[in-house]
């Protein structure tokens, strides 16, 4: 007697015709996907083909929950004092192996390195959270909207979130203020609601769909937690300006120009100096000085956006400005940062 065995194995997954023309996803197959593996047994007695014997086996894919927060780019944002809506980015993906909801919370550094060096030193106010609705990784009011959770992120995919804030116009250049991002996973399935918080499953491996955290630690926050974070900060880079206000006496009419001094009917020369030792220009300089009562302007004097040489002012400015009893006015459209620029004016002591 001839007994011929043959073994045939085939698996299929629930719904094969969907699953095999859907995406593949970097985060592995899809929670609750039931994979079937079927064994086919073909055999001969006395050369006679046997009825064929089946066997199969079923098991439901569990999920793993992951995911990133990862601040946007990799340098610092650059702010002024006194600016509004100053936003850092942020993106939190899903890569998990089911869609998710995802509780997002905001924090200040309370002091300590930032993310991009220098020590956190001030806070922003009004901070708050949103979502970036035209990608462009920069808040836009009325346009980008408020948000507390991302709502059935599916797997793979990403959101972009921004923190906001407003700087305090005491913030001088160089100081940093950083800022958190936590996400952390919840459970999806009702749209427009805040999942209820995730567990992972206890013990031994069970025939339903169990839940399993696989995610990595971030800055704030343990790995296989449900949770990730990561930190950005804001800089400061403005300009900062020093005045300085010194006269010299130019003629009287006695001596001339030859040794003149401070007397009735001398000219003396007003020289303002700003000088911009911040990082960034100074646009729209105004400058307002008084003339005392004792002394008459003289018209046409006002020399605009000279130079110094060491603490000298140097007469190289252009006429402008105006005067208006008692007041001298001028605007220097711009005093880069390392540099000084003037406003010069006369007047004659009565």
């Amino acid at each position: 007697m001839n007994n011929i065995l043959k073994l045939r194995t085939g698996s299929v997954l629930a719904a094969a015709a969907v699953l095999a023309a859907g995406p593949a996803y970097a985060a592995g197959t899809p929670s609750s996907t039931v994979i079937t593996n079927t064994v086919f047994v073909d055999y001969q007695v006395g050369g006679v083909s046997q009825t064929q014997r089946t066997a199969a086996d079923s098991f439901t894919v569990d999920r793993r929950i992951n995911l990133t927060v990862a601040e946007v780019g990799t340098v610092t944002t650059n702010v002024v004092p006194g600016q509004t809506g100053a936003s850092t980015a942020f993106t939190v993906t899903n890569t998990s192996n089911a869609p998710l909801d995802f509780v997002l919370a905001a924090a200040q550094l309370a002091g300590g390195t930032a993310a991009h060096g220098g020590t956190d030193v001030f806070d922003v106010t009004a901070f708050s959270l949103f979502r970036d609705v035209n990608g462009d990784n920069v808040y836009t009011a009325g346009t980008d909207t408020p948000i507390t959770f991302i709502d059935e992120l599916a797997a793979d995919a990403s959101v972009t979130i921004l923190v906001v804030g407003n700087i305090p116009l005491s913030a001088t250049n160089g100081q940093v203020a950083g800022v958190r991002l936590t996400a952390t996973a919840r459970e999806a399935g009702v749209t427009g609601t805040q999942g209820a918080a995730i567990t992972q499953t206890v013990g031994a491996n069970t025939a339903g769909v169990d839940t399993v955290f696989a995610d990595t630690a971030g800055v704030a926050d343990a790995a296989r937690d449900g949770a990730h974070s990561d930190d950005d900060d804001y800089t400061v880079v403005t300009a900062a300006l020093n005045v300085t206000k010194t006269s010299r006496v130019v003629s009287d009419p006695i001596n001339n120009t030859t040794n003149p001094k401070m007397i009735p009917g001398a000219v003396v020369e007003y020289c303002i100096a700003i000088q911009n030792t911040g990082a960034a220009a100074a646009t729209n300089v105004t400058i307002d000085d008084s003339v005392p009562g004792q002394l008459t302007f003289s018209t046409g004097s006002i020399l605009l956006n000279g130079t110094v040489t060491g603490s000298t002012c140097n007469a190289d400015g252009v006429a402008g400005g105006t005067y208006t009893a008692p007041l001298v006015e001028g605007t220097i459209a711009s005093i880069a940062a390392g540099t000084t620029r003037t406003l010069v004016f006369r007047a004659t002591v009565n």
